[in-house]
């Protein structure tokens, strides 16, 4: 039992490693093509998607205890991204050409090709250093630069589209306009709580290793 538990997460890591170092491929080739941050979205967004949605296998990971990351952190990371991916960037054509997606999608892809590979090899022995240690220090820069100038930028941007569409009036019993706003102000906090969370990890993990080292 053990060994096919094992099994399927060094292949669900594996695979997601795969997903994200092509959408970064992506990312990357459309740039150079066109010398322009336009057109990351029809590159790569729907492959981005897809992925993001897979993601929630995570949530459900920690719920049944197969890895130690319990269910409440996981979860919010999946519905914010989620929530900015379908109901934001997919939904919104006119978004989908601005800077703040390329920018999101560049660090989301980079932070994801370190944190996959790094699963996937902790899966079948000990990672090498240099990949533990990007797992736990590249989210000091990555996830800001995601979060702010991306993910937050990106929904203010959205807010005018939102009001003159009543987008999603017909689904939702409450204002999705108003929704935003309070999500816009309570992001930072939200954030700042996985930001602490993950300097707490690094401190642990690569405390961890320098022990092991010394030992």
């Amino acid at each position: 039992m053990a060994k096919l538990q094992t099994l399927y997460l060094f292949s669900y890591n594996f695979l997601q490693f795969l997903g994200w170092t092509l959408a970064l491929f992506r990312i990357l080739s459309n740039f150079i093509s066109t010398n322009s941050v336009t057109g990351v979205y029809a590159s790569a967004g729907e492959l981005i998607c897809l992925l993001q949605c897979c993601a929630f296998l995570e949530v459900i990971h920690g719920a049944i205890g197969i890895v130690p990351t319990g269910v409440v952190l996981p979860l919010m990371q999946w519905s914010g991204r989620t929530h900015f991916l379908l109901a934001i960037v997919r939904q919104i054509v006119e978004l989908q050409e601005s800077p703040s997606v390329f920018i999101t999608f560049s660090a989301w892809s980079l932070s994801e090709v370190i944190r996959y590979s790094h699963y996937a090899l902790s899966c079948i022995g000990s990672p090498p250093y240099l990949i533990t240690y990007l797992r736990y220090t590249a989210f000091i820069l990555l996830y800001p630069v995601g979060v702010g100038p991306g993910e937050i930028w990106l929904m203010y941007q959205a807010l005018p589209f939102i009001k003159t569409r009543n987008l999603y009036a017909d689904t939702l019993p409450f204002s999705y306009y108003n929704f935003v706003k309070v999500l816009l102000l309570l992001y930072p906090l939200l954030w700042l709580k996985l930001y602490l969370h993950l300097f707490k990890q690094r401190r642990s993990k690569l405390g961890k290793y320098h022990k092991t080292k010394k030992t």
